[in-house]
């Protein structure tokens, strides 16, 4: 009876091994990744390179797949940038190579505090297709697994203050933004001044319904960066901030303002939301 109980565990290991190994590969089909900083650290934004490569025994999908990308750390989620590859991988073909750049935001997740942080952290990057019209997760297939070193920023990585003219956070993981501060008609953000050029990344939302035509304003200090009336309800904006525009002072200000406001109260039937809303923010960065 022991015998056979054995025999029965062993093909069982058997099983689920191959069933482990095949949903980690796609026959024929390889991909690398890469990503334009040299070193990660959390709170980065950074441009993530995917390279799929098909090989002469690669048989050709029947159909569209998207693509997963998920970013673990320990048991957690960190987060996630799924997406729909460039060509429609209907259109793969064997011996041809699909390469394409898309950014991505480490959060912030790293406590420099903790007893146990030994300088560095993992995460493990885990890449591979899905049907988008599969509920089961039968269609996912993993095709790249990774582990990711991930330091702390720089000391001189500078803080952003949200001073005045800002509501409190509000986030809802059903929305297109997550998460987002209302402005009023001005809202002022206080930088540290790193004296050197950086890049400023600004992402947000406006409700066109309840202001169409609305204008949002940046300013660097009192100098215009940018104004421009949104052809969709969210945007983001990336802008090269030179270190002249920042002046000589340890500080600057980032200047949000608009021309039109809304109070909810006034115009959404049952809303009791006296405040005058201006631009949703979702996300600055500047590094």
């Amino acid at each position: 009876m022991r015998r056979w109980l054995s025999i029965l565990m062993i093909m069982w290991l058997i099983v689920v091994l191959g069933s482990c190994q095949k949903k980690m590969q796609v026959k024929g089909l390889e991909l690398t990744v890469g990503f334009a900083e040299k070193t990660l650290t959390d709170n980065l934004m950074t441009e993530m390179q995917y390279r799929w490569k098909t090989g002469q025994d690669f048989v050709r999908f029947d159909r569209d797949l998207n693509v997963f990308v998920h970013f673990w750390h320990k048991n957690n989620l960190l987060f996630q940038d799924d997406h729909v590859p460039t060509v429609p991988t209907s259109s793969w073909e064997p011996g041809k190579e699909y390469t394409y750049v898309r950014r991505i935001y480490i959060p912030k997740f790293i406590d420099e505090f903790d007893p146990e942080f030994k300088g560095e952290e993992t995460l493990k990057l885990v890449v591979g297709l899905y049907s988008p019209f599969d509920r089961t997760g039968k269609s996912k297939t993993e095709v790249l697994v990774k582990n990711l070193k991930v330091l702390p920023p720089p000391p001189d990585t500078p803080e952003i203050i949200y001073e005045n003219g800002w509501y409190d956070l509000e986030i809802d993981p059903n929305a297109f933004l997550k998460q987002w501060r209302w402005t009023a008609r001005e809202a002022v953000c206080v930088i540290d001044n790193p004296h050197r050029d950086a890049t400023l990344v600004i992402r947000g939302g406006v409700n066109q319904e309840a202001v169409p035509g609305q204008k949002v304003i940046f300013k660097i200090n009192d100098t215009v960066l940018d104004e421009f009336v949104p052809q969709e309800s969210a945007f983001e904006k990336t802008y090269k901030i030179t270190k002249d525009m920042m002046g000589d002072k340890d500080e600057f200000r980032l200047i949000v303002t608009t021309d039109k406001t809304f109070i909810p109260a006034r115009i959404i039937p049952g809303s009791k939301d006296e405040r005058e809303l201006g631009v949703q923010i979702s996300f600055i960065y500047f590094r």
